[in-house]
């Protein structure tokens, strides 16, 4: 594996730690913060805030990245991150709080930036294992960073915040002194026209083949808010969970997750091809998802991780697919347009599921899984006509080679 490749997935495993941090104790500092035990909105309007920078900014740090290298963008995007757990740490008003998620969501690029580092770097037929690889280190993260969290979350409300900024401050020593660029050609001059997220939006749609991915990329990243929004509220409301037996809930979801995306997308990929990968992923979801909504003991929770992880399978191989619809040239804008559409379900579906877990809280906390069910179940038609045989991109000569692996 080449040296870039590993300090990509440092960096990734490592973001996901500081993020993984501070799902478990979240509501508990909203509480401490706003005075109120009703949090679920706040959580919601934290979320969708970071989601509504993410969706202007993203297009732009995405040409930025074709332009002047992924690395500077990248650099920017951990600062970024930085600055919004040190407010989180030591924020005393709401207000405060909201403003670190803004910036964050400003300058947020890691994922992005970092999927497309890969994409420079990798030839085609090996791009769903890396892809997989990615997802297993981004997994990996969230085995450490919520038992983590939740444990330093139970000892002092503010130290997770601390220790991800810290973690953060060595992600950004790690990518300025060690990632070198990628790009090795780039375009002469910015296209100030594509800076617009919706005109960005509407170059993806106007590409015959590209408008279904970008839809399915909404719909499921949609569904996955879900967690982010209600796991802890609903961990608290069903089990009476601390932040450590959140964290743990958490951990055993990324134990799973890491060994199914590190092991499986590759085998998948070959056996059931790749949209039926992508269909499998969907209904290993749906499965646990009905489980969680009825579970009254903590265990079971435990006991459906194996089938949650095997949801993972699809989606490298979705991201390859969604690779092959653009050249070398355009493949930051992709990203870019990509995140902006995850960004875009990210602004409607904390606020949605945080309204619907705020109307079932007291009745049944669990209904909340089966709206993700319902929304899943919308998708298949959508991901069935997305993974449909793509299109491979023209290559242009010399454009865009990627590094010797």
């Amino acid at each position: 594996m080449s040296k870039p490749l590993v300090v990509i997935y440092i960096t990734i495993c490592l973001d996901a730690v500081g993020i993984g941090l501070i799902f478990p104790i979240l509501p508990r500092l909203l509480e401490a913060v706003a005075h109120t035990q009703n949090v679920a909105p706040y959580i919601g309007i934290m979320i969708a805030l970071y989601a509504i920078m993410q969706f202007f900014f993203a297009p732009l740090l995405g040409v930025l990245s074709d332009n002047l290298g992924r690395r500077p963008v990248l650099l920017i995007s951990l600062a970024g991150a930085s600055i919004n757990y040190l407010l989180m740490a030591f924020a005393p008003l709401l207000w405060m709080l909201f403003l670190g998620r803004a910036i964050a969501g400003l300058t947020s690029a890691n994922v992005s930036v970092a999927s497309a580092y890969i994409t420079d770097i990798s030839p085609e037929e090996t791009r769903a294992r890396r892809f997989g690889l990615f997802s297993a280190m981004f997994g990996a993260g969230f085995i450490i960073g919520p038992v983590l969290g939740g444990m330093l979350g139970d000892e002092w409300l503010r130290l997770p915040f601390i220790a991800a900024a810290g973690l953060n401050g060595c992600n950004l020593l790690v990518a300025l002194f060690v990632l070198p660029e990628s790009r090795t050609t780039r375009p002469a001059k910015i296209d100030v026209a594509r800076l617009n997220p919706l005109r960005s939006l509407s170059w993806a749609f106007s590409m015959k083949g590209l408008a279904p991915i970008v839809l399915v990329y909404f719909i499921l990243s949609a569904t996955g808010e879900a967690y982010g929004v209600c796991w802890a509220l609903w961990g608290f409301d069903t089990f009476r969970w601390n932040g450590l037996w959140i964290g743990l809930s958490l951990g055993a979801f990324g134990v799973c997750q890491a060994l199914v995306q590190a092991f499986l997308p590759g085998p998948a990929s070959r056996w059931l091809g790749e949209r039926w990968a992508v269909i499998l992923g969907i209904a290993c979801a749906c499965v646990s998802l009905v489980a969680l909504a009825f579970a009254r003991q903590g265990w079971i929770v435990f006991a459906i991780m194996p089938i949650f992880g095997l949801a993972g399978i699809g989606s490298p191989a979705f991201q390859a697919l969604a690779t092959r619809q653009v050249d070398p040239d355009r493949q930051g804008q992709l990203q870019g347009v990509l995140a902006s559409a995850v960004s875009l379900a990210s602004i409607v579906a904390p606020l949605v599921f945080s309204t619907l877990y705020l109307l079932g809280q007291k009745a049944w906390p669990g209904a909340i899984w089966l709206s993700v069910v319902v929304l899943y179940a919308l998708a298949v038609p959508l991901v069935l006509l997305a993974t449909a045989p793509a299109r491979r991109a023209p290559r242009r000569s010399g454009a865009g080679a990627p590094l010797s692996p």
